[in-house]
């Protein structure tokens, strides 16, 4: 079995898959050799790593680049989050999956809003559009690859979120959406009403009050990521192992 179908049948388990958010190969390393069966970057933690805002401030290249590291490095499946698609035309971000495919990847996260002065929601039907001309092309040059939707509408709360949300996952698993990513929502009743609408596999975030990965796979969620919240954490840890070495002017405090 190839990657990319071991990366598809994951989505298809009972158990949902617990997606490791990697921002260097080392990290990717660490996720594999502790269990995950999958691995994806994370669009905030590796443009943090980089010295970069989130919203595609790092370049494709730089991405691209450290996509094809972690897939030499590793033996499971790796996704790509390519958050809007790193081009302003659907030519160029065909041009990107096809990169994206000879580096071995096997599925992309690609979101419904775009960062410019702030973070705003596009159309429902500009966003279709694009998940059709992703499908289209792949089907056109034999290229395997799992196309995780992403909407934002419970990240920006938008008015009447569930209705917008329900409405925007049908729209995107018609277009060709392999899956449907809705981050920041976390209360179980709103999860299993978008579980039970949707025909496409759920993909949940990490968040603070969500729910146990069991109760989360007995609803009929698909798949956890971790986000960006493993390397903010890391960070953190950091941050205080630092002040606490100038706090004291000694590097003791490493080796205990």
């Amino acid at each position: 079995m190839d990657t990319y179908e071991t990366f598809r049948q994951l989505h298809q388990q009972q158990e949902a898959l617990l997606l490791g958010n990697a921002w260097n190969v080392h990290s990717a390393r660490l996720l594999e050799q502790n269990g995950f069966k999958a691995i994806a970057t994370s669009s905030t933690a590796l443009s943090y790593a980089l010295g970069y805002d989130d919203g595609e401030g790092m370049s494709f290249a730089e991405l691209l680049y450290t996509l094809k590291r972690m897939v030499a490095s590793v033996r499971v499946p790796v996704s790509a989050d390519i958050e809007f698609g790193y081009s302003a035309t659907v030519a160029g971000l065909l041009e990107n999956i096809d990169k994206l495919h000879d580096a071995g990847v096997v599925g992309i996260n690609i979101e419904d809003s775009v960062v410019t002065s702030g973070r705003q929601l596009i159309t429902a039907d500009a966003f279709c559009r694009k998940l059709d001309a992703i499908r289209n092309h792949c089907i056109q040059h034999n290229i395997q690859l799992f196309v995780n939707a992403r909407t934002d509408t419970f990240l920006l709360d938008v008015p009447a979120r569930m209705d917008e949300t329900l409405s925007r996952l049908k729209a995107y698993t018609d277009a060709g959406a392999d899956g449907i990513f809705v981050p920041c929502v976390t209360a179980t009743e709103d999860i299993r009403q978008i579980v039970d609408a949707c025909a496409s596999p759920v993909n949940v975030l990490s968040m603070p009050g969500l729910a146990p990965f069991t109760m989360l796979s007995a609803i009929g969620v698909k798949r956890i990521s971790m986000g960006n919240f493993a390397y903010d954490k890391m960070m953190e840890s950091f941050a205080q192992s630092v002040t606490r070495i100038q706090k004291e002017q000694s590097f003791e405090s490493l080796f205990v």
